[in-house]
């Protein structure tokens, strides 16, 4: 059950990995990513990271892999950044909605050629 502290950390988090990722982190495997929201367990102990990343399936692995590679980092700038008293475990996960949501576009709408308006 998500509660309005979960759903309170899970936006500033939210917010701080976006500054960390396009600022902070200087690693070139991450391509160009987007956190697209953040989930957190009720004990606030794990997050569940979704990032949208632009490019090609290889690309977009090789970033995911990068940013699980750089979680370590990641969490103790979160831990600095907004005080928390333990910082959560950080898992990252594709989020492929976009990509998804493009798709069925194109299925509904064919003679558009996947031109969203």
């Amino acid at each position: 059950m998500l509660t309005a502290r979960t759903l309170r950390v899970g936006e500033l988090i939210q917010q701080e990995l976006m500054r960390l990722i396009q600022r902070e982190m200087h690693d070139p495997r991450v391509g160009f990513a987007t956190v697209t929201e953040v989930r957190m367990t009720a004990d606030l102990r794990t997050a569940r990271v979704y990032v949208s990343v632009l490019g090609a399936e290889e690309v977009q692995n090789e970033s995911i892999a990068a940013l699980q590679h750089a979680a370590g980092y990641l969490r103790t700038e979160l831990s600095h950044a907004l005080r928390l008293r333990r910082a959560p475990e950080l898992h990252f996960v594709l989020d492929q909605s976009i990509e998804k949501s493009i798709r069925v576009e194109q299925l509904l709408h064919p003679e558009d050629k996947g031109e969203i308006s």
